[in-house]
């Protein structure tokens, strides 16, 4: 452990698995304590016991349906009963879409935008003003990661819902970056912007090719030859998380192996 987010309580969402889990275990490795929230309650709790193992008392978890305005009040709260404060929220829940437009129902265009836009709007709202206050009481700076994806800057002519919430993320997310800086919060706000990642978001294709061939047929469309890793987004959400980003905010983070270059 190095310590680079040492002291500092980070929450975040959609950590039974994949980018979220990835980027709680590296936060617990550098010294934060994480809240790990989920609908998927098995998961979220068996993140949570796996990092209590090697670090007792470094997580707990949550459920939470980023969509209900009333989890969030209940996840803050229950996130400042333990840990004191919150200095790092991770919105990162997320979920996939693709279909062509024409063939998009109007209820699955609001799903995608509920979890992928909503919840991130519910969390920035309802999170800066705890996080202002333990950042005022810690002497720690605050940061909001917003998880978007290359999808947000790059479009597909089979993602005009995904395509649209992700975008709009990054968007939001300058947004706050501009508000909680009005406010003198010592808050900053960044978005993530992640290509094809080994996660649990490319099982459909995985399930029709075999992961070999999915990773493979994937890898061909990024210019470093290769799909990336949980662990590639968990660095750069570590680095917005910890002061050594301090003067950064406002701003995307594209880890996309070059895709966005072309």
């Amino acid at each position: 452990m190095t310590g680079r987010v040492e002291g500092k309580v980070a929450l975040i969402t959609g950590g039974a698995q994949g980018l979220g889990e990835a980027a709680a275990r590296m936060l617990v490795r550098e010294g934060a304590h994480v809240v790990i929230t989920d609908v998927n309650d098995a998961g979220a709790k068996a993140v949570a016991d796996s990092i209590n193992a090697t670090r007792a008392g470094a997580a707990i978890a949550l459920h939470h349906d980023v969509t209900k305005e009333d989890e969030w009040v209940a996840v803050l709260a229950e996130t400042e009963r333990v840990f004191g404060g919150l200095h790092v929220l991770v919105n990162n829940a997320g979920i996939g879409l693709t279909k062509d437009l024409e063939a998009i129902t109007l209820d699955e265009w609001r799903y995608v935008h509920a979890i992928d836009l909503d919840g991130v709007f519910l969390g920035c709202k309802h999170a800066v003003g705890l996080i202002a206050r333990t950042a005022q009481a810690t002497g720690l700076g605050g940061s909001i990661v917003n998880i978007s994806s290359i999808s947000g800057i790059i479009a597909g002519h089979n993602m005009a819902a995904y395509n649209s919430a992700k975008a709009a993320v990054r968007h939001l997310s300058k947004s706050v970056a501009l508000y909680c800086a009005r406010k003198g919060y010592n808050i900053r706000s960044n978005s993530v912007h992640p290509v094809f990642i080994a996660t649990p978001i490319l099982d459909p294709l995985v399930s029709r090719f075999g992961k070999e061939e999915a990773y493979a047929k994937l890898g061909r469309q990024v210019p470093l030859g290769h799909i990336g890793e949980p662990d590639d987004i968990a660095y750069a959400v570590l680095y917005l998380a910890s002061d050594e980003s301090k003067f950064v905010t406002g701003a995307e983070l594209k880890v996309d192996g070059g895709i966005s270059a072309m």
